[in-house]
């Protein structure tokens, strides 16, 4: 036991240099680390949370592992308190892992004015045997990584902007999941905006009173070249949605991916393709409702803003999984849950980035 307390020693030592400067501070500052009984530092605190969170142990097991590595001793109780004392503090180490990484999350000025929303769901499955299956269908402001609104559903309710209430001046963003006509014009009757990446065949387009030809319109760009036409969505019962289409052609190697990746799922699907949809993945295709001094340019700089939020929150659903006992009815600790979550993500990624150059004891030096 003294050997394995000696490793998980060093090895944390090595983990933590990865955390953002004054992390322990902060702990305090941000109501993490108040009450000092049973656990009197914020390495404490981190390493307990994390057992629950990143190794998706319930609480009474998490407690139980605490006890015998001499970490803490607290009941599963008291673990469920200082995770949702914990929530803002996960906040603020994702925004500054998020800053190591260049991204600055500061809401620019020509945003002011609305409520910017990263819209996404994932299916999470519990473990064990008798492990559930729910789908989590969440909300984060993108400038702040504020979480906003989640719901937990059955897994057979799919992503839609109805899930979710919007009010005057939200921004929703999502994607192709997110792109179907009744749920943006959901958002808009409520007195919202959205920006979707397109979904093909999901309704007809038009341009002054012609249906509209995607692929037709967008063999004409360059590489790295952006375009938008003012169109209107309908469908077949008559009702409309003013909308912009914007579009940016791929380079030829990302487009050869996003290619290989498409008949990677419909292989494993056993489904085909039709030739147009192959055609539509060497662009990046959005659309939005945002007024026209809004560019082109800086709603797709937005989603992609948005998308390396999203990448590192998919990574750890892809890669690690979402389990470890979400929590259903609480909602303090829930939010907790996905700050912590998304923590985790953003500190993978971290490692993953510092791993690329090559050193040989494997970590960043102080």
């Amino acid at each position: 036991m003294k050997a394995n307390i000696q490793y998980f020693s060093e090895d944390w030592k090595v983990l933590s240099r990865f955390f953002p400067k004054g992390w322990k501070m902060q702990a305090k500052t941000l109501g993490a680390l108040i009450r000092q009984r049973s656990i009197n530092s914020a390495n404490k605190l981190l390493q307990l949370l994390l057992i629950h969170l990143a190794d998706g142990f319930s609480l009474r097991e998490t407690v139980a592992i605490a006890k015998r590595g001499n970490i803490a001793d607290i009941s599963d109780v008291a673990l469920l308190k200082r995770l949702k004392s914990s929530s803002e503090w996960f906040r603020w180490m994702s925004l500054e892992l998020l800053k190591r990484k260049g991204i600055d999350m500061k809401i620019p000025r020509w945003l002011s004015g609305y409520n910017v929303k990263s819209i996404d769901a994932s299916v999470i499955t519990e473990p064990g045997s008798t492990g559930t299956d729910w789908r989590l269908h969440y909300s984060i402001y993108l400038f702040g990584l504020q979480c906003d609104q989640f719901i937990i559903t059955q897994p057979n309710v799919g992503e839609s902007f109805l899930n979710f209430k919007v009010e005057q001046g939200d921004l929703f963003i999502g994607d192709r999941a997110y792109g179907r006509f009744k749920s943006l014009k959901y958002v808009k009757d409520n007195g919202g905006d959205f920006i979707v990446r397109f979904k093909n065949k999901a309704f007809s387009l038009y341009c002054d009173n012609e249906e509209f030809k995607v692929v037709e319109e967008l063999k004409g760009l360059k590489v790295g070249q952006i375009r938008e036409w003012p169109l209107i969505a309908s469908t077949s019962e008559g009702t409309e949605l003013n909308l912009r289409l914007c579009a940016i052609k791929k380079n030829k190697k990302a487009a050869e991916a996003a290619i290989k990746k498409v008949k990677k799922v419909a292989s494993k699907k056993q489904k085909t393709i039709d030739p147009e949809t192959l055609e539509l993945h060497k662009y990046i295709i959005i659309l939005t409702s945002l007024k026209q001094e809004i560019s082109a340019k800086l709603i797709s700089e937005l989603y992609r803003c948005r998308w390396q939020v999203e990448i590192a929150f998919k990574r750890l659903k892809s890669i690690m999984g979402l389990g470890g006992h979400l929590p259903k009815t609480d909602v303090q600790s829930c939010r907790a849950w996905l700050h912590g979550k998304m923590f985790l993500a953003l500190l993978a990624q971290t490692i993953v980035d510092e791993g690329r150059l090559f050193s040989p004891w494997g970590y960043p030096l102080s």
